[in-house]
């Protein structure tokens, strides 16, 4: 082992015997098993953000085939449009909170 750290936990002393019998139990040192679960809780999340950004990429293509099949069906809309209808959107709930827009 190149190098060594002391990490340090409070936990209550119900759990910690709990866990020394446990492991004593399994002749197996405490050290041993808390450096165990950490190796497998970082290799889980590991695997968490790796699922997640398969989700999300499977998100974005299903979201960009809709975009792509919208303009192919003739489904779409000018800038200009989108900008004029939602300015007039503002307009109208700035008028509701009674702001200024700005």
């Amino acid at each position: 082992m190149a190098k060594q750290a002391v990490f340090t936990i409070e936990i209550d002393d119900e759990l910690r015997d709990a866990f020394l019998a446990a492991a004593s139990a399994s002749n197996t040192p405490a050290a041993q098993v808390v450096r165990g679960l950490m190796r497998d809780f970082v290799e889980n999340q590991k695997v968490e953000s790796r699922k997640a950004a398969e989700e999300y990429e499977a998100f974005l293509a299903a979201k960009v085939a809709r975009a792509r099949s919208s303009i192919t069906e003739g489904r779409t809309r000018a800038d200009e449009d989108v900008e004029r209808d939602f300015a007039a959107r503002r307009a109208v709930l700035l008028g509701r909170a009674g702001g200024s827009g700005a």
